[in-house]
């Protein structure tokens, strides 16, 4: 697979911080789930098939490409349009997707059509209060970013109950975390009249892929240590957590 800065395909080197991080969302969002059959909607390269284990996971991914090598079935749709039908699925889990699309609703409906009525739906995405900056998306694979309150807002629209929580990271990855951060903020100074917000989005993302692969790939990349023990869920002060996870019932 083709390695870029934006999806998690691998967990060498530098990129292990972001695979380890992805895959704590997995194992953290399993205590919500019951043994029923899971839909993992923007699957990636399939940490659910591992980490839900053993319960029956059917992923979802726009892109084709990462599919062949999932432990179990798959399949190539949009999110906004699920190839399900009604009631279907007895848990729903949307891992750093919602983010990737301009409008939450179509998502929101479709996975309330496919889930059982005493189903529970998880979504998780990154905290706009941390994750690059608080007033503007970094990211340009991102269309929308939220804070807790954003997030539990567009839920309430579709599910009667929303428990939001947050990924926090122990102290040898929070030291990390800030590193990177400084080093986002350095950057963005070079550009103080944010000229890259006028630059096509698919040149963003080329200059972001670019950039984030090539600080991952060098040798000795920090990040290698990590593991998904460095990564805990929490309930108090969401909005200082990295990742936002929303759990959701009808």
């Amino acid at each position: 697979m083709r390695v870029t800065g934006e999806r998690i395909v691998t967990s060498s080197g530098g990129f292990n911080a972001s695979w380890q991080r992805h895959a704590a969302c997995y194992s953290l969002a399993a205590q919500f789930l019951d043994g029923g059959t899971v839909l993992d909607i923007g699957c990636g390269t399939g940490h659910a098939h591992v980490l839900l284990a053993p319960r029956r996971v059917v992923g979802l991914d726009l892109e084709p490409e990462p599919l062949g090598a999932l432990a179990g079935p798959c399949v190539a749709a949009d999110m906004r349009n699920l190839p399900f039908a009604g009631d279907r699925f007895s848990s729903v889990l949307s891992i750093h997707s919602i983010e990737h699309i301009p409008d939450p609703e179509p998502l929101l409906a479709e996975s309330v059509r496919v889930l059982r009525p005493d189903g529970v739906a998880v979504f998780v995405t990154p905290n706009r209060l941390t994750f690059g900056m608080p007033d503007e998306i970094i990211d340009p694979y991102h269309y929308r970013e939220y804070d807790p309150l954003e997030l539990e807002a567009v839920c309430r629209e579709h599910y009667r109950r929303v428990q939001i929580y947050a990924l926090f990271g122990s102290p040898r990855y929070m030291d990390f975390f800030d590193d990177e951060r400084r080093q986002l903020r350095s950057l963005l100074r070079k550009d103080p009249l944010r000229l890259r917000k006028i630059l096509p989005r698919r040149v963003r993302q080329i200059l972001y892929d670019y950039k984030l692969t090539r600080s991952r790939i060098r040798e000795g990349s920090p990040g290698s240590e990590f593991t998904t023990s460095d990564f805990e869920l929490r309930s108090d002060r969401p909005e200082a957590g990295l990742d936002l996870m929303a759990v959701c019932s009808r």
